[in-house]
C-alpha cells in the first residue's frame, strides 16, 4: 500500500482534534510531511507535537518546497480556493474541507486547475462516509414511496464540547491586519455569490455553507436534489433558518441553527409509505461518538423497529481511509468539486427564497 506525503493547511482546532490526530494513526495510509499556519507560536507548537520538519507560514513555499502527494485543506474558508489551486498547480492531490469555497467564481477555479493538472480534488463531507449513512443510502428503497423527509441540525457551538474533550491551541499571535483581510476577503467573496445583499443574509449564507453544506449534501446523496426551493425563512440575524424543499412527489423541510446548549442534534429522517429511517448523528469532535441508523418497518401485520450501528470507526477516519483509495487507485471521489457546486446552487436558492420571504 502506498504512503501518501501529506501537507496539512491550517492548523486550528478541527486539524488538532481531528485530522492529525488520524493521520498519526494511519501510518500506513499517511506520513504528515509539512504543516502550514498563519500563526508562528501555532506551527511551533504543531510542529514540535509531530515532530514535522518542513514548516511555512505561506501555502505557495509549502508546495514549491516538493516532497509532498496530497494537501489537506483546513484553514478559513475565505482561503480554500487559493489554497487548493495552489497545490492543483504544483502537482498535489487535494482534500479539502468544506465549504469547498464560497463563490461561483472560486468554483470555477478550483474545477479548471483540477482539469489541467489532472489530479484529485475531494471534499470532506464527512458525515457522507458515517457507514450508518451509506447503509441508509443502500437501504432507502426499504420504505417504499417517500412521503415526507425532514432534515435537523441545531447544535451547540462546537467549542462548548471540545473545551470538555480536548486539548486545543488557540493562537494569540496572528496579525490584526491579517483578521481584518479575512473579513473583507470574506465580504467580497459573499457579494460575488449573491450581489449587494443585506448584512444577516450574508451571515445566513455563512450559516449554510458551513453547517448547511454538511446537510443538504447528505440530503442529495440519499433523495436527489430538490426541484425547487418553496419557501424559507430565517431569524436571529440570519442565525436561524428553515426552509421547504419541494421534490414534486414529496417535501423535505430543512432547519438548522445554533444555540448555546452542550449538546449535538442533527438527523436525516425519511418517511416512506411502510417504513421510516433516520440517520443520527452525533458530535464528531469526540471521536467514535456512533452514527446510527433507525429503522421502523410495517411488513404485513408486524411493524419492526430497530437500530444499526455498522462501525465504531469514527465518519473522519472512513473519509481519509476514502481519499487515500481514490488517490492511489485513480478512482473519482464522490464529493467532486462538480457536487459541491450543486450545493452551493442549492444555497443560493434558499437564500433567494428568502427575498421572496
Amino acid at each position: 500500500m502506498s504512503t501518501l506525503r501529506v501537507g496539512v493547511v491550517g492548523l486550528g482546532e478541527v486539524a488538532q482534534v481531528i485530522h492529525l490526530p488520524i493521520i498519526e494513526s494511519l501510518p500506513e495510509h499517511y506520513e504528515l510531511a509539512a504543516v502550514c499556519d498563519i500563526s508562528p507560536g501555532l506551527l511551533k507548537s504543531i510542529g514540535d507535537r509531530y515532530r514535522v520538519k518542513n514548516r511555512y507560514t505561506d501555502v505557495h513555499e509549502m508546495v514549491a518546497a516538493g516532497g509532498l502527494d496530497c494537501v489537506f485543506v483546513l484553514n478559513s474558508d475565505e482561503y480554500h480556493a487559493e489554497c487548493t489551486v495552489a497545490a492543483l498547480d504544483a502537482g498535489l492531490h487535494v482534500l479539502v474541507e468544506k465549504p469547498m469555497c464560497l463563490s461561483p467564481r472560486e468554483a470555477e477555479q478550483i474545477i479548471a486547475a483540477r482539469d489541467r493538472s489532472g489530479k484529485t480534488v475531494m471534499v470532506a463531507y464527512m458525515r457522507r462516509f458515517a457507514p450508518a449513512f451509506t447503509e441508509a443510502v443502500a437501504r432507502l428503497p426499504e420504505l417504499g414511496p417517500i412521503r415526507y423527509a425532514r432534515v435537523h441540525d441545531v447544535i451547540g457551538e462546537n467549542r462548548l464540547i471540545v473545551d470538555q474533550t480536548s486539548y486545543v491551541e488557540r493562537p494569540d499571535d496572528v496579525p490584526q491586519e491579517a483578521v481584518d483581510a479575512k473579513w473583507a476577503r470574506r465580504a467580497e467573496l459573499v457579494r460575488e455569490a449573491l450581489g449587494d445583499v443585506p448584512e444577516e443574509v450574508g451571515w445566513t449564507y455563512g450559516l449554510l455553507c458551513g453547517l448547511g453544506s454538511h446537510d443538504l449534501s447528505a440530503m442529495r446523496e440519499l433523495l436527489g436534489r430538490p426541484r425547487e426551493v418553496a419557501a424559507a425563512r430565517m431569524w436571529r440575524s440570519g442565525g436561524y433558518v428553515v426552509a421547504l424543499l419541494d421534490y414534486g412527489d414529496f417535501v423535505v423541510t430543512y432547519e438548522t441553527g445554533v444555540d448555546d446548549q452542550l449538546r449535538f442534534d442533527a438527523h436525516i429522517e425519511v418517511y416512506g409509505a411502510s417504513g421510516t429511517m433516520k440517520v443520527q448523528y452525533d458530535t464528531p469532535y469526540v471521536r467514535h461518538f456512533p452514527t446510527v441508523l433507525e429503522l421502523e418497518r410495517t411488513v404485513g401485520d408486524a411493524y419492526e423497529r430497530s437500530v444499526v450501528r455498522p462501525h465504531l470507526k469514527d465518519p473522519y477516519t472512513h473519509e481519509l481511509e476514502y481519499f487515500h483509495e481514490v488517490v492511489t487507485t485513480g478512482a473519482t471521489p464522490k464529493t467532486t468539486p462538480e457536487d459541491y457546486v450543486e450545493d452551493m446552487e442549492l444555497f443560493v436558492e434558499i437564500i433567494r427564497a428568502l427575498d421572496r420571504a
